[in-house]
């Protein structure tokens, strides 16, 4: 999954999808922790895993430990987990 996230926001959020210029579709998601030492990756994935009912510890950082645009994998995906993803959108 494909995520666009904005550290140092007000208050944590999933924003939704957005269509990028690309083509690609991507899940925006604002946290409040900084962008210091993973903090604001950890904050990301607990976000995450929260409405998509799974352990913190299923989903992963894939690529963009230090960039805005980050790609996760969500170990224990299922039917419901999907349908809850398309529902986040």
């Amino acid at each position: 999954m494909f995520l666009r996230v904005t550290p140092n926001a007000g208050r944590d959020a999933i924003d939704g999808a957005e269509s990028r210029d690309d083509g690609s579709t991507v899940l925006r998601i604002r946290v409040s922790a900084v962008p210091d030492k993973g903090k604001a990756n950890a904050a990301v994935i607990a976000l995450l895993a929260k409405p998509l009912g799974v352990p913190k510890s299923s989903i992963s950082l894939v690529s963009g430990d230090t960039a805005r645009m980050k790609t996760v994998l969500i170990s224990a995906a299922s039917a419901d987990v999907e349908a809850r993803l398309k529902a986040l959108a």
